[in-house]
C-alpha cells in the first residue's frame, strides 16, 4: 500500500495510492498515529471517496520528530573523501557499526517543492537516499524516497572542527512521494535481508547516478536496532540509509572525477530522485534569504586567562 498526504479542496488529507487514483480515508487520523498503529490497522482504514491523482498535490508524507541519517554505502564513504581531502578509501571504523548523524525534522519538503539553498553556498549538491519510517517496537512501518540535500562548502568548513554536519545540511530535506508499507516491498529482498531496488538520480533529465539499494553494508532492521541501542526509536522516525554509490550525490563524482564534474546544483535546476517499487521524487533548487554577516569571534589570550585564573 502507498501512503500519501496530499492536499485536496484546501484541505490536508490522507488516503492510499492506486494506479492514478487517490483513495482517501475516511475519519483518519495524523499519519503520525497510522504509523503508530501499525501495518494491520493501517490496511484496515476506511475509504470515504476517491479522487483523481491528477487532482491533488502531493505533501511530504510525514513530518517526523526525528530524522536519522546513516551512512551505509561504502562506495559513497570513498568518493566523497576524495572530494574532501583527496584521501581514499574507507575508515576502518565504518565497519564497526552503522554510523548516523541527527538532521533537521523542520525542514522538510516534499514532491515538487522548492528548495531554499543557503544563498551563500556555491556547492549545492543532492543525495540520493531511502529512508524507512520506524514502526512500533522498532519494526519498519514503510519506506519513502529522502533527499538529504547538502551545501558542501559550508559542510567542508564546519566539519572542520571535528563537528557536524550542521547548516551545510539543515536547511532542507526532501521526503516523498508517499511512504510504500513494508509488506509491498518484500517480494525484493535478497537472501541476506537486503532490498534489492534500483536507485536513480537525474538532473535536469540527464542520469547521473545509478546504484542498488541493496549495496548497504546493513539492513534497516540492524540500522534500527542500532540507532535504539542506549537510546529510544520511536514509531514515525525517519532513518535514512544514506547516500547509495555510484553516483548518488555530485561530491562522489567530484572526488572520483579530481574537479567539480558535473558541477554544481544552481537556482533552477531541477533534480529527480527514482526508485523502483517506492517512486519519483522531484524538486527545483533556489537560493534563500542572504544572511548578515555574524559578530566577530572573541579570542581569549591564554596568558590573560590564566591571570584571571591565579588573582
Amino acid at each position: 500500500m502507498r501512503i500519501a498526504r496530499f492536499q485536496h479542496a484546501d484541505k490536508i488529507k490522507i488516503g492510499k495510492i492506486d494506479d492514478d487514483t487517490v483513495r482517501v480515508f475516511a475519519d483518519a487520523p495524523p499519519i503520525e498515529a497510522i504509523i503508530a498503529s501499525g501495518l494491520g490497522a493501517a490496511h484496515r482504514l476506511d475509504v470515504a471517496e476517491t479522487v483523481p491523482l491528477a487532482e491533488v498535490r502531493l505533501l511530504a508524507p510525514l513530518r517526523p520528530s526525528s530524522i536519522r541519517d546513516f551512512v551505509a554505502f561504502e562506495e559513497h564513504v570513498d568518493g566523497v573523501r576524495r572530494s574532501v581531502d583527496g584521501s581514499a578509501g574507507v575508515p576502518e571504523a565504518w565497519y564497526d557499526a552503522p554510523t548516523f548523524y541527527f538532521t533537521n525534522p523542520h525542514a522538510i519538503y516534499g514532491p515538487g517543492d522548492d528548495i531554499p539553498f543557503p544563498a551563500a553556498s556555491v556547492a549545492r549538491d543532492f543525495e540520493l537516499e531511502v529512508a524507512a519510517i520506524a514502526g512500533p517496537e522498532q519494526s519498519v512501518f514503510g519506506y519513502t524516497i529522502f533527499n538529504d540535500w547538502s551545501a558542501r562548502d559550508l559542510q567542508s568548513r564546519e566539519m572542520q572542527v571535528r563537528l557536524g554536519p550542521a547548516k551545510g545540511k539543515d536547511f532542507a530535506s526532501s521526503l516523498g512521494p508517499w511512504i510504500v508499507t513494508a509488506d509491498e516491498l518484500e517480494p525484493y529482498r535478497d537472501a541476506d535481508g537486503f532490498l534489492d531496488l534500483w536507485c536513480a538520480a537525474e538532473v535536469n533529465g540527464v542520469e547521473v547516478g545509478r546504484d542498488l539499494l541493496s549495496n548497504m553494508g546493513w539492513t534497516f532492521e540492524t540500522m534500527i536496532a542500532y540507532a535504539g541501542r542506549d537510546s529510544l526509536v520511536k514509531a514515525g522516525d525517519v532513518l535514512g540509509s544514506g547516500t547509495v554509490g555510484n553516483g548518488g550525490c555530485l561530491a562522489e563524482l567530484w572526488g572520483r572525477n579530481g574537479k567539480q564534474d558535473p558541477p554544481p546544483l544552481t537556482d533552477g535546476d531541477v533534480v529527480t530522485l527514482t526508485v523502483e517499487g517506492i517512486g519519483s521524487l522531484t524538486n527545483r533548487i533556489t537560493s534563500g534569504s542572504e544572511n548578515r554577516e555574524l559578530p566577530r569571534v572573541r579570542r581569549r589570550d591564554p596568558a590573560q586567562a590564566r591571570a584571571e585564573r591565579q588573582s
